[in-house]
Formats: structure tokens, sequence, C-alpha cells
């Protein structure tokens, strides 16, 4: 039985106006997040991972981002479509975001208890001051904070980074959301306090049974969150996949680098680590074809005129790629 999909992306166009014309940061990506499941997006800096979730909480920069086309399906209710007041309503109450920095995220002047208390009563007016304070303190103690009561008086830049990270999680989680958006939310964090986190966050998972759309660049962190793995390449999917099946077979050439790139403890002491040659192209010059070519050692002369088409190739694994089938057959050979 399969579990039911929550939000569905559908063909998502998100463009940018720049001063040399209109550059696509996001190009026909398509996903499905699952009730109660976690759902990873991961790709290098500039691949559209943080377009995606701003498209999906209508939070683009105006007036230069916008969504040109595609469906954004909240239980069929197509988010793109829905007029500024009923997108607030929706926005922190059924999908919550965790943003990348907290230290930007959270604003500097106001008291952490403020801000937590801001979330609640903009979506439950109907809550007392006394009940809203309750919540908020009750809030942090479920993030993991100690001594909630004297830290919601306090300010962010009193907090230490991890701490921070938790205010931010507490506040995307004071309406129980549905959904819950976690971009890069470990990032400026040491790898002690990253654990801490990510642990929280799926305790919190748990007991709530809320969905999560995971944003990273680091694979460990999708093998031990997520269900399922979208990878993202200059814009477009290059593969998804379920977590096990992608690591197991990686059937993308951008994907097969990035797992390559990974240090293995059985490597020899001081072994240069595999990488994947070139850059990422501009999105003001993006060569015709598969945006990977540049970079691709599989490449073909086919690869230079035609896009691959995102096809099936396993069941719920989709991939982008003229060559997948000699990927996968060198992958099985090792």
């Amino acid at each position: 039985m399969t579990d039911p999909v929550l939000l569905k992306v559908k063909n998502l166009v998100t463009a940018f106006d720049v001063e040399s014309g209109v550059i696509h940061a996001v190009e026909n990506v398509s996903f499905d997040v699952k009730s109660g499941k976690t759902l990873g997006i991961v790709g290098e800096s500039g691949c559209g991972k943080s377009v995606t979730s701003l498209s999906i909480m209508r939070l683009l920069p105006k007036p230069s981002g916008y969504v040109v086309s595609g469906e954004i399906l909240l239980d069929k209710l197509d988010l793109l479509k829905l007029p500024p007041q009923e997108m607030r309503k929706i926005r922190g109450n059924r999908i919550s975001m965790i943003f990348q920095e907290p230290m930007t995220a959270l604003n500097p002047v106001h008291r952490i208890g403020k801000q937590i208390r801001e979330a609640l009563h903009l979506h439950h007016s109907e809550m007392s001051d006394a009940l809203i304070l309750q919540e908020s303190v009750a809030l942090l103690r479920k993030v993991g904070i100690p001594a909630p009561e004297q830290r919601i008086n306090e300010y962010p830049h009193q907090l230490s980074g991890g701490m921070r990270q938790r205010v931010m999680i507490a506040i995307a989680l004071a309406c129980r959301p549905e959904i819950l958006i976690a971009d890069e939310p470990t990032t400026a964090l040491d790898v002690t306090i990253q654990a801490q986190i990510l642990e929280l966050m799926k305790s919190l998972q748990k007991e709530s049974g809320m969905s999560i759309i995971f944003i990273t660049h680091d694979l460990g962190v999708i093998a031990e969150m997520c269900d399922e793995v979208v990878v993202m390449y200059a814009g477009k999917v290059a593969e998804k996949a379920n977590v096990l099946d992608l690591f197991k077979f990686p059937r993308h050439p951008y994907t097969k680098g990035l797992m390559a790139s990974i240090p293995n403890l059985d490597m020899p002491p001081k072994e240069k680590l595999q990488t994947i040659e070139g850059v990422v192209p501009e999105l003001t010059a993006l060569p015709p074809g598969c945006r990977f070519q540049n970079r691709c050692v599989f490449q073909i002369p086919r690869c230079h005129a035609i896009s691959p088409p995102l096809e099936q190739v396993h069941e719920n694994h989709f991939v982008s790629c003229f060559r997948w089938q000699e990927i996968e057959a060198k992958t099985n050979s090792h």
C-alpha cells in the first residue's frame, strides 16, 4: 500500500528577470511529498533547490522572481491560484519553513518569545495571551531548549547557533503544520549540533506525523533523514528515487559522481578524493541538450542536441539520461 500524496509539484517552471533578460532557475520540476514521509532535494549550490521551496511557499523575491507555469497541489488545492490572503492562511499554518541561516531569519531586535507568539497569534487569534505564552514555553521545551521560561525573554544574539536553529524549528512547528520545509537547516552548525538537530527533527516527525521536504547538499544527511530523493542539477531534475535505490543503483552520471566523491573508510590515508570535473553552466548561458554534458564522461553527440526526458527506469525510479542502462550495468559490475 502506497502512502497518500499530500503535496504534488507538477512541471514547475520558475524564472527571474535579470539585466541580461530572463533566466529559468527551475525548469519542469515535478515530485510528490507523501504523508508522514521525508523527501530530500539534493544538489550543489545554485541548482534550484531553494528556489523550488520558495516557489512552493510563494515567497519568491518580488518583482524579479515569479512562477511561469506548473501546479503546486496541496490536497488538490493549487497554491499558485490562491489569492494572497488565502495563501497567508496556509503559509506557517499548513506548510512551514525553516530558513537556511537562523541569525538572518530571526528578527534581531525582538525577543524570542515575541517571535513565537507572533506565529501563534497570526493563525490562532482566539488564543488568550496567557495561553500563547504557555504554548511558547512548551514549544521551546519540546525542541530541547533548557530553561525555556528564561530563554523566551532573550534576544537571538544571546543564543548559540544550535539554539537559534531550535527556535526556528519551534516557530515553524507552532501551528502544527502538515508539511515542514527545511532549507539546509544544519549548514552553519558543527557536526555534533547538526546530529542533535537531525535527531530532533526525526523525533518531532514521528510524534506529529508531519511530512518534511529536506533541502541539502549533503548526501550523508540525505541517507540519514530521507525516504525519497530528488537530485537536481542546473534547475532540472536529474534523478529521483527512493533513498535505498538511489544509493544502491545511482543511474545518472551526476548522481554517480556525487556518490564517488564521498570519502570511504576503506580508502588509504591521504588518498585523493574523486571530483566531478568542470563547473555548473551559467543559467544565462545554458547549453542546448543535456545540462550536464560538459562534465559528463558518458556524453555522446546526442547529449549536445537533445535534452533527455525524465523517464521511469524502475519502480519509483526516474532518470534524465540517454545512457542510464550503461551506467547501471557499470554500477552492478562493481
